[in-house]
């Protein structure tokens, strides 16, 4: 695996695999990597003659008070997974690299609508530095493919909407989750929590799994929602949001669609939540397809 930190070494190697007629799959990360990470890597291995992973923590989404000081920096680990995962190439740039007029200066990418509401009311800004940073990435890297995970399926909308307004010839595919056995979705942050938080940590999916439950049995978004959130008040987090949207584009469903009305892009919901617990804020999701039989959805409601 080679390991470039200067973005025209990897635009010389960029046009070398051009040349050879190789597609190219791209992995975006902040490092401190785990077994998720490495599973993004092996799904750009499918798609792509060579796979390019990114390691940089981009100042740009971190708001006031958040932890970009803090967020564990473990390159060298970092470096040995990839390598052992089939990657080809590792980019690893300094904060001068990606932002060489400093971050002030920086011409910004903002997708609006998609990145004003859930994660983007409580962290302003957030996405506005993630598709500023994602769309340097796909012009220094060049991929024809780049591959997210879909715990974060906003930022993944947020990305698949700014790919489609700037005319950027990369197809965007989403991952599914990686999970703990015990349900826990794979993060980086969640070595912040303490081994009682990280006890209490599997509620939250199990929050996801009652309310696509109630869901499915006609009962009413916005007590759905409430109520999964007092349950997670008393579990001991501080739920940011419980929400259910429509899976394609976020918006919020419509009313009747609890009543077995609504078009099939209302019936196919997705419940996002977002919740602090200790010094870890997780995130998680769960699709809920009104119109999928009970049976069929038995994998993914299981605890």
């Amino acid at each position: 695996m080679q390991f470039l930190d200067q973005l025209r070494a990897l635009r010389r190697q960029r046009a070398e695999w051009r040349q050879a007629g190789l597609r190219v799959g791209l992995v975006p990360t902040m490092g401190n990597l785990h077994a998720g990470h490495l599973s993004l890597i092996r799904a750009a291995s499918e798609a792509a003659d060579r796979v390019v992973a990114t390691v940089f923590v981009n100042p740009l989404q971190f708001g006031a008070g958040e932890d970009f000081a803090a967020y564990p920096r473990t390159l060298e680990r970092d470096s040995d997974m990839l390598r052992d995962a089939g990657c080809d190439l590792l980019f690893a740039p300094a904060d001068a690299e990606v932002y060489p007029r400093g971050r002030d200066q920086q011409t910004f990418v903002e997708v609006p609508g998609l990145s004003d509401q859930l994660c983007g009311a409580s962290r302003p800004g957030h996405f506005r530095g993630v598709a500023t940073v994602v769309a340097k990435l796909f012009n220094m890297v060049q991929p024809e493919v780049a591959i997210f995970g879909e715990k974060d399926f906003q930022q993944l909308l947020v990305i698949r909407r700014m790919v489609e307004d700037l005319n950027l010839p990369v197809e965007v595919v989403g991952a599914p989750i990686v999970r703990e056995p015990d349900g826990l979705a794979m993060s980086s942050r969640n070595g912040y929590l303490s081994a009682a938080e990280r006890a209490l940590a599997p509620r939250l999916r199990a929050s996801l799994i009652t309310a696509a439950a109630r869901l499915r049995s006609g009962a009413n978004f916005a007590e759905v929602e409430q109520d999964a959130q007092s349950a997670l008040v008393a579990a001991g987090f501080e739920p940011d949001y419980v929400s259910v949207r429509r899976r394609a584009d976020l918006a919020e469903p419509e009313p009747d669609t609890q009543l077995g009305a609504g078009t099939a892009e209302d019936r196919a919901l997705m419940i996002l939540a977002a919740a602090q617990l200790g010094r870890a804020r997780l995130i998680d999701n769960l699709a809920c397809d009104l119109d999928v039989p009970l049976a069929e959805l038995a994998q993914d409601l299981r605890p």
